[in-house]
């Protein structure tokens, strides 16, 4: 799996397996909307990838994460404070209090994060979370006309933005994006629309769900949340041993040979696209001891490639990692009688390549 992901011979731009012919009616089938999109960095191929991560990639560096710790602290501090009220409110007390983790917590958190990092302004943030909650229906094979309008409004949105910023800069990535340069070069307008739409899905998505498969995981392996509460500095470990036994993405997509591959006795022929599991990889008996357990202690479970791996490895991994830790610590210190509200049976995966949770019923 890891030689697939690190092979030059395949490509994640569909196009470059297309002739002429196929490329013209590809272009006339796509939406608009899904073109502009295309341009993002986990869609095109050395070397447009390698300019556009050099621009920006300063902005996701590890250190510049750690840096953004004590806001994010706050943030979750708000969050909780929230849920804590809203269920005075309704006149209940601990440790019988009520909140779906994902409409609480898990969502909100790592969206206000990536909106305060692009500088989308508060008042927005509203209307553009119904925009990308209508747009992850495409992922479940819905594309009609309320996707593409929602997209359009999007879009639109975006570009009034970019030109604020350009007129206004501010300390943002936004801000960073329309006036970064490297040696001459800079992100056109598409690329920056490419590039934000993919920080703040992205941004936000897996990070709702490493949160919430962190939590049910911990919740059904009562001797490893007892480690935690023992020892809030293994959240760090919470972070990786969920990334490695209930990833955020089960799968990535679309990886195409541009001449015939041979991986392990079968030949993947020219233009033909392969699927990488990342699930599957993160089990991998050679690489893990006893893989099908849940241990936050385990040694080596940063090994995991949930971020995937070689050029295309995720921009935004030292960002989940931080909010992740900070996540797991801060709930079980504040909230040290968390517990499931329902069965654990009834708490269901959703449809989809990206694993998670839809709701988390709990009480704290």
């Amino acid at each position: 799996m890891v030689a697939t992901l690190l092979d030059r011979r395949f490509a994640v731009d569909p196009r470059s397996g297309m002739s002429p012919e196929q490329l013209e009616q590809q272009e006339a089938q796509t939406p608009e909307e899904f073109r502009l999109l295309s341009r993002s960095i986990i869609s095109i191929d050395p070397p447009d990838h390698t300019r556009l991560r050099k621009l920006v990639q300063p902005s996701f560096t590890g250190r510049g994460m750690d840096a953004l710790r004590g806001s994010i602290q706050q943030i979750v501090d708000d969050l909780l404070d929230q849920a804590e009220r809203e269920a005075a409110e309704r006149g209940e007390a601990a440790p019988h209090r009520r909140m779906d983790l994902i409409e609480a917590f898990a969502y909100p958190f790592p969206v206000t994060v990536i909106s305060d990092m692009l500088g989308i302004p508060r008042e927005d943030r509203e209307t553009i979370r119904g925009w990308t909650e209508n747009l992850l229906r495409v992922d479940r094979g819905r594309v009609d006309e309320e996707v593409r309008a929602g997209l359009r409004e999007f879009i639109d949105y975006l570009r009034d933005l970019f030109e604020h910023k350009r007129q206004t800069p501010t300390d943002d990535m936004i801000s960073r994006l329309v006036h970064a340069e490297e040696d001459g070069d800079v992100l056109d307008e598409d690329e920056v629309l490419a590039t934000v739409f993919l920080m703040f899905l992205a941004g936000h998505v897996t990070t709702v769900n490493l949160v919430g498969n962190g939590v049910v995981a911990l919740l059904t392996h009562p001797d490893q949340l007892a480690k935690l509460k023992a020892d809030p500095e293994l959240a760090k470990g919470v972070v990786e041993e969920t990334l490695r036994y209930w990833g955020p993405v089960d799968f990535i997509g679309r990886r195409i040979a541009k001449e015939d591959v041979e991986l392990s006795g079968t030949v993947i022929p020219t233009g033909e696209q392969a699927t990488v599991s990342l699930a599957s990889a993160n089990r991998d008996p050679e690489r893990f001891a006893s893989p099908d357990a849940f241990d936050i202690t385990r040694a080596d479970a940063n090994r995991h490639v949930a971020f995937g791996k070689g050029i295309h490895v995720c921009l935004g991994a030292p960002l989940a990692r931080v909010e992740g830790q900070v996540a797991f610590s801060t709930l079980f210190r504040r909230f040290p009688e968390l517990r499931l509200a329902v069965p654990a049976a009834e708490v269901r995966w959703g449809s989809s390549f990206l694993r998670g949770f839809a709701r988390l019923p709990v009480l704290f």
